[in-house]
């Protein structure tokens, strides 16, 4: 059986600044801002959170598709996919639309800031999820707003179980529907702002979540991550990283692991290191799509 990875693909325009964001803001002009970072390098890498994800899961033999929509410019990110044996068959370009670009500045502390055009993404919905038993488990990552929507209600009619990832897109969506997208998701996973901005929409808290048999996941960058659910809440500590590169993508690599190990039936610890693992294996290098696989990862899967 296959996973279906939703969600969008980029290209990850990514640029590092050699300073602190905080250092050029102005508390009291936060309402009439006009300020400009000055970027010594740039590089342009593949990326969006569905092609993130897809790149984890293939670099460790995951079974999974990914399915998503791209625009004209498409052909160099299909050509790197097939280079790296991953399907793009439930791909969809749209001949009129370019693929959605990220503009994502890193400043010396990690803090980031992103400017993004979702450009052929917003079709998305138009793109459905192969219905001829071979889905096993389906990721709803960030994506068009009626795609999230859409491929969540065809996962539901299909009887598959759905991991629920809002991440950057959950600002598109009200209270009710992303009561929707919880109540209909066996997983759900967010980082520590992502879940303060859901509980400030929904007023969920853990326990709300978690009491229907459901799984939480809430990560926390090099503080770790935790898990929870109905009995338990588990502590995952992050691999120590001595010369972080670039935090961009490393949330996707995580979310790669949580699907890797639904699908092998892995504990929840075990679950939790893999995904760690690999969160902190993407930091070690620039990019979201550049890292490969390493003796420590392979020991856990």
């Amino acid at each position: 059986m296959t996973a279906i990875v939703c969600g969008s693909f980029a290209y990850d325009n990514i640029l590092n600044y050699d300073g602190k964001f905080s250092d050029h803001l102005i508390e009291s002009e936060l309402n009439n801002i006009n300020i400009s970072f000055l970027c010594a390098n740039m590089r342009k890498e593949f990326g969006g959170c569905a092609g993130n994800i897809i790149y984890n899961l293939s670099i460790i033999d995951g079974d999974a598709l990914a399915l998503g929509t791209m625009g004209s410019d498409a052909t160099p990110y299909l050509e790197w996919m097939r280079v790296n044996n991953i399907n793009v068959d439930h791909i969809k370009i749209v001949d009129d639309s370019y693929t959605a670009q990220a503009y994502i500045t890193t400043d010396k502390s990690a803090n980031q800031i992103t400017t993004f055009h979702p450009g052929a993404m917003q079709y998305s919905h138009e793109v459905l999820i192969p219905n001829d038993g071979s889905i096993s488990l389906g990721l709803i990552s960030p994506d068009g707003r009626d795609g999230m929507i859409n491929h969540t209600k065809q996962l539901i009619e299909m009887g598959v179980p759905c991991i629920f990832d809002p991440g950057q897109g959950m600002p598109m969506f009200n209270k009710d529907e992303l009561d929707f997208f919880a109540k209909n998701s066996s997983w759900i996973i967010m980082n520590n702002y992502e879940f303060k901005m859901f509980h400030e929409v929904t007023g969920f808290t853990t326990s709300d979540l978690v009491k229907d048999n459901k799984v939480l996941i809430i990560t926390n960058g090099d503080k770790g991550s935790n898990i929870f659910n109905k009995t338990e809440m588990l502590e995952i500590p992050t691999p120590k990283v001595d010369d972080p590169k670039d935090p961009t993508g490393c949330g996707d690599a995580y979310r790669a692991g949580l699907v890797y190990g639904i699908m092998k039936g892995m504990t929840l610890s075990k679950i939790g290191n893999l995904s760690s693992a690999l969160g902190a294996l993407k930091v070690k290098n620039f990019g979201t799509q550049n890292h490969s696989i390493t003796k420590d990862i392979k020991n856990l899967l």
